[in-house]
């Protein structure tokens, strides 16, 4: 049977060397023979044993807990594989809403609208932490606001909402392409006024006597001030928002 040194299963599991002389000191995970010099080798069912620790410990199991399972006569590593898989399924579910969340998010700051439906802004997190961002919104906006957007988002169901996303996103990437061209020219303020309706559409302000030239100038300088709204995979784009606030600037003196 094939044995492996400490350094080899390090290197295979992930886990420090150090880490796996602390499992042996705690009798967690013994070696399955040691050498005269003391120098630990690890065989297949240590290894299997290992990986179980590194399930439950993925699950947040103390240690303690661990080796108690582990320890137990009655253990069937079969059962536990198969448990593991369910408790591994929930939570990639359960991380999948939250990256759907952070993208929603991601396009809320980029967007600079003052707050979209909370159930889509909020899913896969906490119910606690999506009032407190909820509440946070309202004290900065004020609560009328808040509620005139997410009233008029939610008409459009999560699947519209998506949608609206998503044209919003592709019309970013025709800017982003167009960031070194002159702000003024036809063609670039022809996709600011697009810009333009879709803003109206976040803000929940389409149908509005009021126009908000003025507050979409302000948005522009807002992409200026704050690096977030206009970044591009993760990434700064100072040029960026500079070509959209004059671009924006540029749209509302026109209309005035």
């Amino acid at each position: 049977m094939e044995k492996y040194s400490v350094k080899e299963v390090a290197s295979m599991s992930g886990v420090s060397i150090r880490t796996l002389h602390y499992y042996d000191q705690i009798g967690l995970l013994k070696p399955s023979s040691r050498t005269e010099a003391n120098y630990r080798f690890y065989g297949e069912s240590e290894l299997l044993r290992l990986q179980q620790i590194l399930f439950y410990k993925e699950l947040d199991f103390p240690l303690k807990d661990i080796q108690a399972l582990l320890d137990d006569p009655d253990f069937d590593p079969v059962q536990a594989l198969e448990k593991h898989k369910i408790a591994l399924k929930a939570r990639r579910k359960r991380l999948s809403h939250l990256l759907e969340t952070i993208n929603h998010t991601i396009n809320h700051l980029k967007e600079g609208s003052i707050m979209s439906n909370p159930g889509m802004l909020y899913d896969g997190l906490p119910e606690e932490m999506g009032k407190a961002y909820r509440e946070e919104a309202i004290e900065k906006y004020g609560k009328e606001a808040i509620e005139q957007s997410e009233k008029e988002l939610m008409k459009l169901g999560k699947e519209g909402f998506k949608k609206l996303q998503e044209e919003f996103e592709k019309l970013n990437q025709e800017l982003f392409a167009r960031r070194e061209e002159d702000p003024n020219s036809d063609e670039v303020q022809a996709l600011i006024q697009r810009h333009y309706a879709f803003i109206r559409q976040f803000w929940g302000t389409s149908g509005k006597e009021d126009k908000q030239f003025e507050a979409y100038a302000g948005l522009g300088d807002l992409y200026v001030a704050d690096e977030r709204f206009t970044m591009v995979d993760g990434n700064p784009q100072p040029d960026f928002a500079a070509f959209l606030q004059k671009s924006m600037r540029q749209f509302a003196d026109r209309q005035n």
